[in-house]
């Protein structure tokens, strides 16, 4: 999957790509190329070759930013942080520096104290489109959409053609459920990229949820051809089939998204509603206990599963199923008996020392003792009165 961050204004200019490892071929040789599969070179390997120049002038901020941000671009953000904070301690003015551990912090997911680096940024003279635009996404991420709008809006006064920007506030007004204004906001983005492939995922997906499988059909077959790895792309293309009342080979295509990124729960989700409705328990089991686990509140999964568990006589699990119906429906009947009944199956297939409640005997009711009968009374003599 291709996690669309749109980060090329806010990443410094990487070094060059750098060329190790040659070695010094015999006289006779001289014409043999160089084993590419023996040349390492990226950010991370990049960043490792600073280090002996850090060493030498410790004190360098330019190296240690330097550092920090390929570190940041070969996924290694806690050393790159390090990286940030003891450029900071040199130099607590340098306003790119504090914009520097911003985007550390937002990588961490930290984002109050992204936020709070980017204000520091901001206090120190740091300007341009890259620092409303990294405050406006940290705000989306935190949910806050009034503040992600604004700072994108600020960002695209310094930057109208910024894609990111217009990419953000449409993921904003989608979730918002403003669907209309997320796409508008989207097809601007992809008019002025079109070669990403996030953009045509976000289309496809938003396009099926507004029930037009024919339009979303268009932009996830163009996101295929552009990332043949994403699993969102394909099960954005699998959905429009089943709208389009194409069920089987939708069902094939939530299978490839699975097969390229087993975290695609939609996938899983539609895979396992169609192997309940084909009254398939172990298929049902193994889609929707992933879907579940990653979105709690998907329609009818979790009763679903369930039942499946219960009918493969997983009283346990089931069990566990059925109390989080009764907890996120609290007062339902059926549910409420569910956990009754279950429980009770439960309770009975344990032995003593394990149950939690009382096991309760049959006794035979003693019978009652039956009276003696009636002795005669005694015959009396004539005249003994």
């Amino acid at each position: 999957m291709s996690k669309f961050r749109f980060f090329s204004l806010l990443a410094a200019p990487l070094l060059g790509w750098a060329v190790s490892a040659c070695q010094t071929a015999p006289d006779e040789r001289a014409d043999t190329l160089v084993n590419l599969a023996t040349v390492q070179s990226g950010p991370r390997v990049q960043a490792d070759e600073l280090n002996g120049a850090i060493e030498r002038a410790p004190q360098n901020t330019a190296l240690l930013a330097k550092r920090a941000t390929l570190r940041l671009a070969a996924g290694q953000p806690r050393a790159a942080l390090t990286d940030v904070e003891a450029a900071l301690a040199i130099d607590d003015t340098d306003g790119s520096l504090y914009f520097l551990q911003a985007r550390t912090f937002r990588a961490l997911g930290q984002l109050k104290e992204a936020l709070a680096a980017a204000r520091q940024a901001a206090a120190h003279g740091f300007g341009g489109p890259e620092l409303p635009l990294l405050v406006g996404e940290t705000h989306l991420a935190a949910r806050n959409y009034p503040a992600a709008l604004d700072n994108l809006d600020r960002t695209l006064r310094l930057d109208p053609d910024q894609p990111a920007a217009l990419f953000y506030k449409g993921l904003a007004y989608a979730a918002t459920a403003d669907t209309s204004t997320a796409v508008q906001y989207l097809q601007d983005a992809l008019a002025r990229d079109p070669r990403e492939p996030e953009i045509l995922h976000q289309l496809a997906f938003l396009l099926n949820a507004w029930r037009i499988p024919a339009d979303a059909a268009k932009y996830a077959a163009q996101g295929m051809r552009l990332d043949t790895t994403s699993g969102l792309l394909r099960y954005d293309y699998g959905r429009q089939l089943e709208l389009q009342g194409r069920p089987d080979s939708a069902l094939w295509y939530y299978r490839r998204a699975l097969a390229l990124d087993t975290t695609v729960y939609r996938a899983d989700y539609r895979l396992g509603l169609a192997a309940a409705k084909s009254k398939q328990p172990k298929a049902v089991i193994q889609h929707l206990s992933r879907a579940v686990r990653r979105n709690p509140r998907l329609p009818e999964a979790r009763a679903l599963l369930a039942e499946a568990l219960e009918a493969q006589n997983r009283l346990p699990e089931a069990l566990a199923q059925y109390r989080r119906l009764v907890a996120e429906n609290p007062g339902n009947q059926h549910w409420t008996f569910k956990v009754w009944k279950t429980n009770g199956l439960v309770q009975a297939s344990l032995p003593d020392s394990l149950r939690t409640t009382p096991r309760y005997y049959y006794r035979r009711p003693v019978a009652p003792a039956r009276p003696q009968p009636i002795a005669p009374l005694p015959s009396r003599a004539p005249g003994a009165d």
